[in-house]
């Protein structure tokens, strides 16, 4: 008898979710404006606005474990009460923010606010173990919603209340995220530790071992790289080079995410259906350098750009969709939450470095031969991901 969530369950996933959910939404809304925006800000260089645009990925990275461990010690709902507290200070900060160096500080301070590993834990504290895949999947799904939510709505409310408009939403998302957390969420019992969601730091060194999960972190990595690195140069591309306004951006952006939306999810039905996740996941790479080159060569025509960007949202759509269901799928039981607690360190490392080197490679060699750059790593990830063992997903070797 297949056994369903029950409702302290339902409740449990549900409302963890929409928490990560609003908590993504505020830090994402400002994404497609942020670059035009910072590079009005006192003291901005290319470098510099490329920082401010990554930093939080690195303090994401840093603290994500640290702040799971606490939870263990401390409980889930005071750390992430104080991850969300840290979030709506660093989105205060990036509102007042004048300055180059002030905003900089914002952002690291939005991505210390560091709960997703707390909140997926605390997701499974309060699920059985037959449902815990069911209340992930929720989570999972919620999340990619916000994601695409975020890109589309950012540039539509910027027109009104303008960049620091966002930033005011992103602290008002978080006390309401605080809210929730404390009249919606079930109490559980007491922190456990869940293999399946947490790592545990002596387990890392027995997975770097694994060539899969190697090739599936510089995966990750590489492809936040590239989508950082992008959106320091789309935003101005599309205004200087192609002619349109960054208020009238979202034009581009929602027949984007929408097409990306509606052809991801076919994809990944099928590729786990016929077992065809390998030649599907290198066709997004693929669609990924296509859409750099056409940027690259294209970038001041503007019905290029337009497909490039729809190209680009797809395949970064994709890829995200795949990534993160191989790890899971490759990672052996006992070991599964350090395993994904090691590809989220590499997304937010990715997120870190895209932003510090097409910073500073916009400064140096401009903004096209960014591009250039995400072509060359697309390229290289090819190379990696054609010679990746997925059968092994499937077969039971590892």
């Amino acid at each position: 008898m297949i056994q369903k969530m029950n409702p302290t369950e339902r409740r449990a996933a549900l409302s963890l979710s929409v928490i990560m959910s609003l908590r993504l939404l505020g830090l994402f809304m400002v994404l497609p404006l942020f670059s035009l925006y910072a590079n009005g800000l006192s003291g901005a260089t290319p470098l510099l606005i490329g920082l401010a645009m990554g930093v939080y990925g690195l303090s994401q990275a840093v603290l994500q474990i640290p702040f799971g461990a606490l939870s263990d010690h401390f409980g889930r709902r005071k750390i992430i009460t104080l991850g969300l507290i840290l979030f709506a200070a660093g989105s205060c900060l990036a509102a007042l923010a004048d300055n180059i160096w002030l905003m900089i500080v914002g952002r690291a301070l939005q991505g210390a606010g560091a709960v997703g590993s707390t909140l997926m834990a605390m997701i499974a504290d309060l699920t059985r173990p037959e449902q815990r895949t069911k209340a992930m999947a929720i989570a999972g799904i919620t999340i990619g919603f916000s994601f695409m939510l975020a890109m589309m709505a950012g540039p539509l409310l910027a027109a009104g209340i303008t960049v620091p408009g966002l930033f005011w939403t992103a602290v008002g998302l978080s006390f309401l995220s605080i809210l929730l957390l404390f009249t919606w969420v079930p109490t559980p019992t007491a922190p456990h530790f869940h293999a399946e969601v947490e790592p545990r730091i002596h387990d890392f060194f027995s997975l770097l071992k694994m060539p899969l999960l190697i090739q599936l972190n510089l995966g990750i990595f590489l492809l936040h790289v590239i989508f950082t690195a992008s959106f320091i140069v789309i935003p101005m591309s599309l205004q200087n080079l192609a002619g349109i306004a960054g208020s009238r951006q979202w034009l581009l952006y929602l027949p984007g995410l929408l097409i990306a939306f509606a052809i991801t999810m076919p994809c990944v039905i099928a590729a786990e259906k016929k077992q065809l996740i390998k030649p599907f996941f290198i066709g997004g790479i693929i669609l990924l350098a296509l859409a750099q080159i056409l940027f690259w060569l294209f970038a001041k025509e503007l019905w290029i750009s337009a497909i490039s960007l729809i190209l680009f949202l797809t395949a970064f759509s994709l890829l995200e969709a795949f990534l993160p269901s191989l790890v899971s799928r490759a990672a052996p039981p006992s070991r599964k939450g350090t395993a994904l607690g090691m590809y989220s360190c590499a997304q937010f490392f990715g997120i870190f470095i895209g932003g510090a080197v097409g910073g500073w490679l916009y400064g140096q060699f401009g903004l096209i031969n960014v591009y250039l750059f995400c072509v060359i790593l697309t390229l290289i990830w090819v190379i990696i991901a054609v010679k990746m063992n997925t059968g092994a997903i499937y077969y039971g070797k590892r």
